[in-house]
């Protein structure tokens, strides 16, 4: 079955988008203002309601999970108190020994005094990591995410005080996103709902983002959720990743070298583009409520993630996305 287009048209209708149909498109969708007193208190009930409901979430999410030890001493805190303080160390933003002091300080109420190292080895503990797992799935389940029509798109966080990611990548553009050009920051891909906002799967590397996709993939076929389309930036312009996604349809803009080569999925989509571009940069412009995202958890978290060891980076992130999906799961 011959191609109703030609590669050469991938390339004209680039330039076309360069020129003037990206102005035609954005005239046709005028930003909308928000009224911020509304937007304050909707984001306040959200936190009370997220807050409301994290003791509850957390209680069903652990009780599936049985542990079996050996000999040893018995944990000084159960599954869901570990849960729990790795959640709350993550809002508030403190360091591990900052976080040891203040439960010193709140003991008498809580119950709970540990070490800063204890604190620290909650971010490593498998248990823990379970529980994280149990608790997105759950979260997930309550706001009724089952196929969703997404966007996916890879951030950074700086391991370090020095360096910040997004000042970083501007310089480096994509050369930031390879293996082992930008030392002190850790990548992270996350795909997210468009219809909730939640993110559905993620994953982190301290190589590169193509791991950190490679294990939000990964992710994905752990949580039953399926895609219905998917948006990705430039970087995964190629046929091997709109294929990853099925049969769902993957809105990407090519590169200016892209050709026809490639699964009759990627000539479909490349036709699309060609032939529907005002409504096709509709749907890939959706992509930007990923951005939208990771702007609102950088403001929430901060830019910088305070542990060192991967699998300790893993958990801190984690945490945040948590957060993240906590905040939107009573948004109308």
């Amino acid at each position: 079955m011959p191609s109703p287009v030609k590669s050469k048209e991938i390339g004209e209708r680039l330039r076309d988008i360069q020129e003037y149909l990206l102005e035609q498109y954005k005239q046709s969708r005028p930003e909308k203002e928000r009224d911020w007193r509304t937007y304050e208190q909707r984001l306040a009930h959200r936190m009370r309601e997220a807050v409301r409901s994290l003791e509850p979430l957390i209680e069903e999410a652990v009780k599936t999970l049985e542990v079996k030890r050996g000999r040893g001493r018995k944990p000084t805190l159960s599954l869901k108190q570990k849960l729990i303080l790795v959640l709350l160390k993550e809002l508030v933003g403190t360091s591990n020994r900052s976080m040891a002091s203040m439960l010193a300080l709140f003991s008498l109420l809580s119950g709970i005094d540990v070490s800063y190292k204890a604190v620290e080895r909650l971010y490593s503990d498998p248990e823990v990591e379970l529980a994280i797992h149990n608790l997105h799935v759950l979260i997930l389940r309550k706001r009724g995410v089952h196929k969703v029509d997404a966007s996916g798109d890879g951030t950074g966080y700086s391991l370090t005080i020095s360096k910040h990611y997004a000042s970083e990548t501007q310089k480096r553009k994509d050369k930031a996103k390879t293996t082992g050009t930008t030392k002190g920051f850790v990548y992270s891909f996350k795909m997210l709902d468009l219809a909730t906002k939640m993110y559905v799967c993620y994953g982190t590397s301290l190589r590169s983002e193509k791991e950190a996709f490679e294990r939000a993939m990964d992710m994905l076929a752990r949580t039953g959720v399926t895609i219905g389309s998917m948006r990705l930036d430039r970087y995964y312009s190629f046929p091997c990743y709109v294929d990853r996604f099925g049969e769902a349809r993957v809105y990407i803009i090519p590169r200016k070298n892209s050709t026809l080569r490639g699964s009759w999925k990627w000539k479909r989509t490349m036709m699309r583009f060609v032939k529907e571009t005002i409504p096709y940069l509709g749907q890939y412009y959706l992509r930007n409520n990923s951005e939208a995202g990771f702007s609102v958890d950088k403001r929430w978290f901060g830019w910088r993630v305070n542990q060192r060891r991967e699998d300790r980076i893993d958990t801190a992130i984690s945490c945040m996305n948590t957060w993240h999906n906590l905040f939107n799961l009573y948004t109308p």
